[in-house]
């Protein structure tokens, strides 16, 4: 395995990208309203996310309020419930695994097995940071190709919201993470098999007697 200095980074950055992706979320902050052409009217603003539609006033007001079904969701915030939930999962354990099978701690015993356990929970690290990327991404392009149509009307027209920019952070973090512990997840020369021995031409053999 690699140098303990390279496993606390490793961990470290896993952490960053489970808090950027359960603020992901559960802020609602993916689409919010935009403010162009004729629609300057900035009494109000929505903000839409994954469990609620918030209203904020021009005073600092905010009221939210929880989406009535599962059903009234486009889809690409119905995919992002299910995809998000999965990579915070994913990531946490891909972490409590990575930190059981890191040199700098002793719950696992066996040196030859701590390689096996960091691969594993570097390859949960990738796919906890691509189960991030692939909503974020997907709700981008919907709210830009929406706010470049023009059937779609100025007032109903949405802007990226933070939690956008979070997930592709939160998803860069995870997959730098994961990428790195898989580079350095590698077995210690030696323990998988016998020691081979080789001798050159003008080195002596073990001496043999024989009958």
């Amino acid at each position: 395995m690699g140098s303990v200095g390279v496993q606390i980074v490793c961990v470290a950055l896993g952490v960053l990208g489970l808090i950027g992706a359960i603020v992901c979320c559960a802020v609602p902050r993916w689409k919010v309203s935009s403010f162009t052409g004729s629609n300057i009217v900035t009494a109000q603003s929505s903000q839409d996310g994954l469990w609620t539609s918030c209203v904020v006033q021009s005073t600092g007001q905010q009221q939210c309020k929880n989406y009535d079904s599962l059903l009234v969701l486009p889809s690409d915030l119905q995919a992002a419930r299910a995809l998000t939930i999965i990579s915070c999962m994913i990531s946490c354990l891909s972490i409590l695994i990575l930190f059981c099978g890191a040199d700098f701690t002793t719950c696992v015993e066996n040196e030859d097995a701590k390689p096996k356990i960091s691969l594993v929970a570097g390859v949960g690290l990738l796919l906890a940071g691509l189960l991030v990327i692939i909503p974020v991404s997907w709700s981008a392009h919907i709210v830009v190709r929406d706010f470049n149509s023009q059937l779609v009307p100025a007032a109903q027209k949405k802007e990226l919201g933070a939690c956008i920019f979070v997930g592709w952070g939160a998803g860069a973090l995870l997959l730098l993470a994961g990428g790195l512990i898989c580079c350095f997840s590698r077995s210690k020369s030696g323990s998988s098999g016998g020691t081979a021995k080789y001798y050159s031409n003008g080195a002596s053999a073990p001496n043999k007697n024989y009958v």
